[in-house]
């Protein structure tokens, strides 16, 4: 039996192996076939022979994105996973940036700036294709990662690491090493301090600090020769205190890195949220005003130099390989976008009258934009580390249980949505993002973690986050009528809320309760407009558009709401707690609770209860929607 098992698992290993190549294969050969189009693409000189070319492109990118998304999912890496995140990103961008940069540039074949423009996306099309094929390739066999650049938060972790392994061996390593080790990571707190961005007071902290740390480093190798002069087997008392103290001192260095990346980088999305450079730009160049595109050109690189160095910094106190990659992407982004969107903006300038220069011009401004929405969530996922949460979201399979929609899944279908249709739909969806790690963050700071306005607010935030996954055709959400099953859930679960806030407003006194009503009010009149809208059947690509539209900003307001609620509750239950401690008797308020609880209707989806897909395999029922297949 022993012989056939081993037999059976090799012969199995063998049959992966194999699996695994062909698939391999697949994505190289896509790949390939992308690039000859590719390559057609940049020498077409007609709109014809572009319209028809291009057409064969999206639908071998459609082919790359599939297969290259399931290899995605099946990495175990996390860097390549990360990687492989990035690459498809910027396919995905960079294949709207491609039909109007090329568009542009037929218009205006003599264009100089229009012929930057468009070798610029065709360029940053093949590095990105280069690097899927680099990462299935590394995939396959057992070749070397790819070295990341040091940053400050692996050399400190290095560097505790051997301070903390003297404690079981004292002769694992030199103190001229050790030395070497913390004056190579000083070296690099030089990308703090050495950027003029940087203010003095921050300076002079990150300086103190290192010259702390080297302090506390020579106690320590002084009380470390001693110990090895009298044969110590291990660390002595004085060696303990020296430990302790250079792993604190390192820490607090850390600590105030941390403090002035997010707190330059959070400063920086301030500024930049209000895209002056980026009005100015586009009303200049509407205008053919050559002299003020190169004046707000001037500041626009300035604020792209100022986005790239604090893509370094995040990327020194990131916490993670994964997110060190994606500070590595933004900073490239940020690095490639800002000069083509001055030479989109010059084109324009130049052919002021032309829909094409305009409409290219917003595209490479709208990529900026998304980069800078990417680059917010990248700073709470960094801080999320710092702060020991890893920032994962708990999956909500809360999806409808059988014979509860099924004459929506008799009568509707599943439709795809075009680029434009997408693009307004994901700038949605980076809001659900946002708005459920706010939630998230308010939530964390009640004490009753089991209390029901928490619970059901995680779930709201949950649902959410699947509805954000749905715009970037991610997730449990595959098809349109998954979103709008999700919807009909997600409002239930909030009408729930509401009765559960309904419930808390009996125990406040009348003005804190007319506050909650008020809110809550609110929140059952958005609550019945999305269990409507989820609820009205459409037919027709415009229509179930508007209805993904109506449902997304519900969602959106829906959150709104929630989040306006729970710092008011928070407050208010602890308040609430502290009067009742002293007032009256737990039993008392449990009765009270009891007797005003309402009663839930009977039908009601309880989410608990509705964990699981409960239909039969969506994909059967749907097509999957997937935004770069539609582009």
């Amino acid at each position: 039996m022993v012989k056939a098992a081993r037999l059976l698992l090799s012969s199995v290993t063998k049959v992966l192996v194999l699996a695994d190549r062909i698939v391999i294969k697949q994505i190289i050969t896509s790949r390939n076939k992308v690039l000859v189009t590719l390559d057609h693409l940049e020498r077409v000189s007609t709109f014809q022979e572009f319209v028809q070319i291009f057409s064969q492109f999206g639908n071998e990118m459609v082919e790359f994105a599939h297969l290259t998304g399931d290899r995605q999912n099946d990495l175990k890496d996390e860097k390549k996973k990360a990687r492989m995140a990035a690459a498809r990103a910027v396919l995905e961008k960079c294949t709207m940036m491609l039909l109007t940069a090329s568009k542009t540039c037929l218009r205006h074949p003599d264009c100089e700036s229009a012929r930057i423009n468009k070798d610029a996306v065709f360029h940053r099309m093949r590095c990105a294709l280069e690097q899927v094929i680099e990462i299935v390739t590394e995939a396959r066999s057992s070749g070397e990662n790819r070295i990341l650049p040091a940053s400050i938060y692996n050399g400190i972790k290095e560097f505790k690491s051997s301070v903390e392994c003297l404690r079981e061996n004292l002769y694992s390593l030199s103190p001229q090493s050790m030395s070497s080790q913390l004056e190579a990571l000083v070296e690099r707190t030089e990308d703090f301090t050495d950027s003029a961005y940087t203010s003095h007071e921050q300076r002079q902290a990150i300086l103190g600090l290192c010259q702390l740390a080297r302090q506390d480093t020579q106690q320590l190798v002084h009380a470390w020769v001693e110990a090895q002069s009298v044969h110590a087997k291990e660390a002595t008392k004085d060696m303990e205190v020296a430990i302790l103290k250079t792993c604190q001192r390192v820490s607090d260095l850390r600590r105030e890195l941390h403090k002035v990346a997010v707190g330059r980088a959070s400063d920086l999305l301030k500024v930049h949220g209000e895209q002056l450079p980026l009005r100015a730009l586009k009303a200049a160049g509407a205008e053919g005003n050559l002299e003020e595109v190169a004046e707000y050109s001037r500041t626009l690189t300035e604020q792209k130099e100022q986005l790239v160095e604090t893509c370094r910094l995040l990327c020194h106190v990131s916490g993670t390989e994964p997110l060190e990659i994606t500070c590595i992407h933004a900073e490239e982004t940020f690095h490639v976008i800002g000069p083509q969107i001055i030479s989109a903006a010059q084109t324009l300038a130049l052919h002021p009258s032309s829909k094409i220069a305009k409409e290219n011009l917003e595209v490479f401004c709208e990529a900026w934009e998304s980069q800078l929405c990417d680059m917010a969530l990248l700073l709470r996922e960094i801080n999320d580390v710092f702060e020991g949460r890893r920032g994962d979201k708990r999956p909500y399979l809360s999806l409808p249980r059988p014979g509860k929609h099924s004459a929506n899944l008799k009568t509707a279908k599943a439709v795809k949505l075009d680029a434009e249709e997408q693009t307004s739909m994901a700038k949605l969806g980076l809001e659900l993002r946002l708005l459920s790690s706010d939630v998230d963050t308010e939530v964390e700071k009640w004490e009753e973690q089991e209390h029901d306005i928490v619970r059901q607010s995680q779930s709201l935030a949950s649902m959410a986050y699947n509805m954000y996954l749905f715009t970037r055709g991610e997730g449990l959400l595959k098809t349109t009528l998954d979103l709008f099953h999700q919807a009909e859930v997600l409002s239930e679960e909030g009408l729930q809320l509401c009765s559960s806030l309904g419930t808390f407003s009996t125990q406040l006194v009348d003005e804190e309760k007319t506050v909650v009503m008020t809110e809550m009010e609110k929140l059952v009149a958005l609550c019945q407009q999305l269990q409507m809208g989820a609820k009205t059947p459409v037919q027709g690509k415009t229509a179930t558009f508007q209805k993904v539209d109506s449902s997304i900003q519900a969602t959106r307001s829906i959150l709104n709401v929630v989040l306006s609620l729970l710092p008011l509750c928070n407050k208010l239950s602890r308040k609430n707690k502290s009067d009742r401690n002293s007032l009256s008797s737990p039993q008392d308020w449990r009765e009270r609770q009891d007797a005003s609880t309402p009663v839930k209707e009977e039908g009601a989806l309880n989410s608990k209860n509705s964990n699981g897909f409960g239909v039969k395999s969506l994909e059967q029922h749907m097509a999957g929607l997937n935004l770069l297949e539609s582009k």
